[in-house]
Order: structure tokens, then sequence, then C-alpha cells
């Protein structure tokens, strides 16, 4: 086997380039034909003349010319997600869930974060249609209009998480988040609450936000109670926001006896607020979360909340998509069951004083 090829050369702008195609034939002594077999199609080449090929790649720092070879297979092997927020454990689970799956199936993952900005998502869909990402998983099921019917009119797979359509008329791997918040609104109600209160997500551009405020005002009028409008507090997430709103709530003239909130997040900052006013929680105020992240198990006293099935959310979409893109069996007719959500009754709601 040749062993000239052992310095990089330089293309017409003086940079240094990488080895090529060729370089690696020579140095393994067969054809550009097998090296191209190699790596696209191992098993078509016998194993002692892949491994020369292989110990080329290596030997030179071969790196395959991804944008070629996408050319030629009219596919990237990459996957593009937006998500509202990287600052949030339940994305960052459901994501790296997402990841590993496809990574299995030899797909890489784009990744990018909106803010909760309609438009800002619409603007980073385009940004990863051009980088020709072959799929897309986006979270929730209010879109730009626009953006939905171009990914359609395109034929790019999509799915969208985190939410569920009854009607079936959009591609979903997530669960009913109505019905998720009227089951916390139903146990607290059991425990003899009537006044409820809420500190929501800013529902503005969040369909999950605004569906578990509507669960919890269904199940209040399920008993004939109601659900006002003051006693909706809606903030973005953080620990901060969710102990000033509390804070607001306990000032009001009839403090609630019980408030349900829209993550586990603004649960915790809830819980620090009736602290701060004195308040023992459970035992003159109940409190609870949604999402069940790591820190709700461990808080003192330990959230009440609704357990997301984030990893196997992120699984799901994975399989999903590569699917779709490859043509599989899970391509099944009709819409995706929603997944399960699950009531986690700990410390923090208890009966109603």
């Amino acid at each position: 086997m040749g062993r000239s090829v052992r310095t990089r050369r330089s293309d017409d702008s003086g940079a240094r380039a990488g080895p090529t195609l060729a370089d690696i034939a020579r140095e393994a002594g067969v054809s550009t034909a097998t090296v191209s077999r190699v790596l696209n199609d191992p098993d078509s080449v016998r194993p002692v003349r892949a491994d020369r090929v292989r110990k080329a790649i290596a030997e030179l720092g071969y790196l395959p010319d991804g944008a070629a070879r996408a050319l030629a297979s009219r596919r990237s092997m990459t996957i593009g997600a937006v998500i509202p927020t990287l600052d949030n454990a339940i994305f960052a689970r459901g994501v790296e869930a997402f990841q590993t799956r496809l990574m299995a199936k030899g797909y890489s993952l784009l990744l990018a974060s909106s803010a909760y900005d309609l438009a800002a998502e619409a603007a980073l869909v385009e940004t990863l249609l051009q980088r020709r990402v072959d799929a897309l998983m986006l979270v929730g099921l209010q879109h730009d209009p626009a953006l939905l019917e171009r990914l359609r009119g395109r034929g790019i797979p999509h799915v969208l998480c985190w939410a569920h359509d009854p009607a079936g008329r959009l591609p979903c791997v997530g669960f009913d988040n109505c019905r998720a918040a009227a089951a916390m609104a139903r146990h607290l109600i059991g425990l003899g609450h009537r006044r409820i209160a809420m500190i929501a997500g800013l529902t503005r551009g969040n369909d999950r936000a605004r569906d578990r405020v509507d669960g919890v005002r269904m199940a209040l009028e399920e008993i004939g109670e109601n659900l006002a409008p003051e006693a909706v507090i809606e903030v973005p997430y953080s620990y901060a926001e969710g102990r000033a709103a509390m804070k607001h709530l306990l000032a009001r003239a009839t403090r609630p006896s019980a408030v349900i909130c829209g993550n586990d997040v603004l649960a915790i900052g809830a819980v620090l607020a009736a602290r701060d006013a004195g308040l023992e929680v459970p035992g003159e105020i109940s409190v609870s979360g949604f999402d069940d992240l790591p820190l709700a198990g461990e808080f003192a006293p330990a959230l009440t909340t609704m357990r997301v099935p984030a990893e196997a959310m992120g699984e799901q979409a994975a399989s999903y998509l590569v699917a779709r893109l490859e043509g599989g069996p899970a391509m099944a007719s009709g819409p995706i069951p929603p997944l399960t959500v699950e009531l986690v009754v700990r410390n923090t709601t208890g009966a109603a004083p």
C-alpha cells in the first residue's frame, strides 16, 4: 500500500484541505468505489478489505463530506427541533431521549429555542429547513398557520409534542393538558377545597398553559363552582415569578385554600411565598405543580404534581419521524393515542382547612 499521503494538501486559498476519497483509496490499496461502499454500505465489502479502508481513514483523518452525501441520498440524516426554552428541565429530559433515539437510528439533531415566541419559532424553522433537515419536532398545537401549511406543502415530516389533538388533524406525540389539569383540580376538590386559585404560565402563544387553566375551570364547573378571573395569575415560568404571584394571591381579601400551579417551578416559588407568610403547607394552604421535575420529590415538603412522561414522549417522537422518513410500520393511520399523565400525591396537598 502507498504511504505518500501523509500531509494535508492546500486549496487555492492556501487553507489546508483534508484527504480525499482518492487519498484513502491509495492508502488502502483499493478503488474509490470500494471506499465509497465501506462508508455507505459496509456489509457489501469483504471484512479484510473494509478494515484496511477504516484504518486508512483513521490514519489520514478523513471526514466524509456530509453535504455531498446528502445530495446523493437526498437526505441530510439530520432532524430539527424547536422547543420553547432551554431553561426547563422537563424539556431537557424529553429532548435528550429524542436525541438518543435518533442517534441510535443514525440521525443527528439540530436544536433551537423560540422563547415562547411564535414568530421566532417560524423564523427558526425556516433556518432549519435551509440547513436541509429531513424532519422537524415542534412543541404544542399552536403555531403560525403558514408554518404548518409550509411543512405540509413541502412534504416535511413533522410531529408536535407535549400536547394532543383529539380530532387527529395534527401529528402529535403528547398528552391532554386540559384533562391532566382537571385531574389535579378534582384531587383538591376531593380534599374539600372550593376556594381554588391558579398560578399559570403565560397563555399567549402557549396552548399548553391555556389548556391547563381550562382544565381547572372545567373541574370546578362540574361542582357548580367557578374559577374567577382574579383567581388566575399568569406569569413567566420562574421561581421568583411563582413566589410573587403567590404573595399577590395571599393578599386578597378571601385567601384561597389551594393553589394549582402551571408547572413545578412556579409551585416551588408558591410554597416559598407561603412560608414567607408564616403559613403551613398543606395545613393552611395546599399547593400543586405540574411536570414532576426531579426536584419536586426532593423539595421539603415534597410536591404534589402531575408526572409528565417526557422521556417516552421524546422516544416516540423520534421513532415516529424516522418511520415517516423510512416508511416503517409505525406509520399507522389515525391519531396517535395520548400518553398517560400520572397524578403524584405528596406532601403539599391536604384537606381543606
